[in-house]
């Protein structure tokens, strides 16, 4: 028994204890490092560079236009929390914006004159056009859709188009332009004029960088039966409602009016989507939504200067 592991038996505990306040001992043939200098906290480079790169995802936020909303709204999922899924919804924004890179899908509101050309098996050329004022858009994600609605041969024809459909051919918008409402169902029962226009109609093309026009028209309604009780809606666009309601359907639309809903800030904040996710979801599509935007105005460009064929 060498001399350690007496010193062990006999005063264990001691060594123990002695070891213990000496910390860890290592036997290493490396020369130790040079104790480093004590941290500073007055250092002015860790704050720059935390604010710098808060700054540079602010910055890069505020680089989509506060337009995008409007203009892409079917990107912002739909408000109600017991449909929201968040994988499902990037994933429908993935196929969304491949689906932008083979069609041009420009921008258009309710109200503006659209062309929509889509591929028909019983139709002659195996496609089919139809163009019409768009009277209502709805739903979001890859369930988008609007209605087109014009009057042809004294009959009115309203067409629904599923927005990113893989049938559709091209989208071309003839009209640009903004209505007082957020829908114009109401044409349904107005006079057939406000419904009507030329299937061989020329695009009207705005100079570039202009704002979206309004067209504050008021359509007259013909009499009633109606598609829905307007007298209950309380429409802009609509010049003659009061003509056609009787003091019984004024009272029972006064006694199902909710005024007070302006004044409701949640219910407003649950039919909305938070402006700080609306900012996530448009900085993660405006790289490729600002190239297809570059390539469409190229080409806006190419047919502003073109030379008629036939000059009068």
């Amino acid at each position: 028994m060498n001399i350690v592991q007496k010193r062990l038996l006999t005063g264990g505990f001691s060594w123990i204890n002695f070891t213990r306040r000496l910390g860890p001992v290592s036997f290493s043939t490396k020369p130790e490092p040079l104790p480093s200098a004590p941290r500073t906290t007055s250092t002015p480079s860790a704050p720059t560079t935390t604010s710098s790169t808060s700054g540079g995802s602010s910055e890069r936020k505020s680089i989509v236009p506060p337009d995008y909303r409007f203009v892409y709204q079917e990107f912002l999922p739909d408000p109600k929390i017991e449909w929201r899924n968040p994988i499902r919804e990037k994933l429908e924004r993935l196929d969304m914006l491949d689906r932008r890179a083979n069609i041009d899908i420009p921008e258009f509101y309710v109200g503006s004159v659209v062309a929509v050309t889509c591929s028909d098996v019983h139709a002659v050329g195996k496609t089919s056009r139809f163009l019409g004022i768009c009277i209502l858009r709805e739903k979001c994600g890859l369930r988008a859709r609007f209605i087109l609605r014009n009057v042809v041969d004294n009959q009115g024809v309203e067409v629904m188009y599923d927005m990113y459909d893989p049938t559709l051919l091209k989208v071309e918008v003839l009209r640009l332009e903004k209505r007082l409402d957020e829908h114009l169902l109401y044409l349904r029962d107005a006079l057939d004029e406000y419904s009507t226009f030329d299937l061989n109609m020329e695009a009207e093309i705005l100079p570039e960088g202009a704002p979206v026009p309004v067209n504050d028209v008021k359509v007259t309604l013909k009499p009633r039966p109606w598609y829905a009780r307007w007298e209950r809606h309380n429409l802009a666009g609509v010049a003659n409602v009061d003509e056609h309601t009787n003091e019984k359907k004024a009272r029972k639309a006064a006694r199902v009016a909710t005024p007070w809903e302006r004044y409701d800030l949640m219910k407003q904040y649950r039919r909305t989507i938070p402006d700080e996710e609306q900012k996530e979801i448009f900085a993660e599509v405006y790289s490729q939504l600002h190239q297809l935007e570059l390539t469409r105005k190229k080409l806006k460009r190419k047919r502003t200067f073109v030379k008629p064929t036939k000059l009068a």
